[in-house]
């Protein structure tokens, strides 16, 4: 069966060899019985093209950390795209377009602000029950989402009352791709599904600014917070060989014969 590991099937770009190095290990975002390993390399500053060479390696960033899976054991992070042209949304997806329609939405440069920090700061607390956050962590705030190598822009959720109720960041390779950072949302307006949402109007603005592929980061099909990204059809997979494939014309990726243990 194919194989879906980044390492060391899917070589890095030669612009960045010398830079590149092993991190420590360190325990898994994902699965808390699991420990990561990565090679990451820091960036000053990359071009559009560099960017999406990197991605199209496996690559992904964390502020101006550019990193790449290379779990020995594991293959479970898959990065997944979606064909901006060919994109056709769910009816589920329709639904949730249809519902958002009275938001106004903005896309400018991004910039933090005190209103994006206490939506994020709400959005750990009561989505995902991060009870340490507070005023002190501003600073990790601005380095994890807008400190950024690569021209990033911000899309800004507001009800007809004008409060913010989302933020998503992505990065913008020129016509080549969009790519999706994160998305932090109101956690009392659950029922817009604003994630969904989200998805969809960056799929959107791509299209209208002719981008051909709106990637979404790492695809892992055992954990439920990411199994969401495999629902924007058509999608593609990266290979172990580096190849993108659609993934109704191959099989999914599946874990390391050891997956059971440590990564």
């Amino acid at each position: 069966m194919q194989s879906f590991s980044h390492y060391p099937a899917i070589p890095e770009p030669a612009f960045i060899r010398r830079a590149l190095r092993v991190l420590p290990d360190h325990p898994c975002s994902y699965f808390p019985d699991r420990v990561a390993r990565s090679r990451a390399f820091y960036a000053e500053e990359l071009s559009p093209q560099q960017y999406h060479e990197l991605m199209d390696a496996g690559f992904r960033r964390s502020g101006r950390v550019v990193y790449q899976p290379v779990c020995g054991a594991c293959r479970d992070c898959v990065p997944l795209r979606v064909p901006v042209e060919t994109f056709s949304p769910s009816k589920s997806q329709r639904r949730c377009w249809r519902r958002n329609q009275d938001l106004v939405v903005s896309a400018d440069e991004a910039v933090a602000d005190v209103e994006a920090f206490d939506l994020y700061t709400r959005y750990l607390r009561d989505w995902h029950g991060t009870d340490n956050v507070n005023g002190d962590d501003r600073e990790s705030f601005e380095a994890f989402l807008y400190d950024s190598p690569v021209k990033t822009m911000q899309m800004r959720y507001r009800d007809n009352a004008g409060r913010l109720l989302a933020v998503g960041l992505c990065d913008w390779c020129d016509k080549r791709s969009l790519s999706s950072v994160y998305f932090f949302h109101d956690p009392a307006e659950s029922k817009r599904s604003l994630g969904t949402f989200g998805a969809l109007m960056e799929i959107e603005l791509a299209r209208r600014m002719g981008i051909a592929h709106y990637y979404l980061g790492y695809w892992i099909s055992k954990c439920s917070t990411m199994q969401y990204k495999a629902s924007f059809r058509p999608c593609e997979l990266l290979h172990g060989d580096g190849v993108w494939r659609r993934m109704d014309q191959s099989p999914p990726p599946r874990a390391g014969a050891d997956s059971g243990g440590g990564f």
